[in-house]
């Protein structure tokens, strides 16, 4: 039996300003954007990885939640309190200097890390930390 990641969710608070930070600045694809019941499916990913999609949804995307329930949600996503995801890719300092001329609100400058891996931090438009990562060669 093979299981395998699909999709990953991101709470964005604007759209069209997540969409240019991860398709223009990161580089990722847009794949669904479409309008249903009253809100918007995006999905973005990477071109290497064409089974895998990060849905890009409002902070609380049920129909059904509260008013006080969605403002807590708002509340959290603006404070940068919901996770995020970790990207790899093959040159973390190369990275770092694309988002940053972007405009990137810089977490974490490159470093090396105990763990194996070269990374950097950034918040992305609605303050979810991205954090991107190089394995170190050894």
């Amino acid at each position: 039996m093979d299981i395998k990641l699909a999709q990953c969710f991101i709470a964005v608070d604007d759209h069209d300003k997540a969409l240019t930070f991860y398709r223009d600045v990161l580089g990722l694809e847009v794949r669904n954007d479409v309008g249903f019941e009253g809100m918007r499916w995006v999905t973005v990913g990477s071109p290497a990885q064409p089974d895998v999609e990060i849905v890009l949804e409002p902070p609380l995307a049920d129909p059904n939640a509260s008013p006080a329930d969605r403002q807590a949600m708002a509340e959290l996503l603006a404070k940068g309190m919901l996770r995020g995801v970790i990207f790899t890719t093959d040159d973390v300092d190369a990275t770092f200097e694309r988002v940053l001329a972007a405009g990137g609100e810089v977490l974490q400058e490159p470093m090396d890390q105990p763990y194996g891996v070269r990374d950097c931090a950034f918040r992305d438009p609605a303050g979810n930390m991205l954090r991107f990562n190089q394995p170190r060669k050894r």
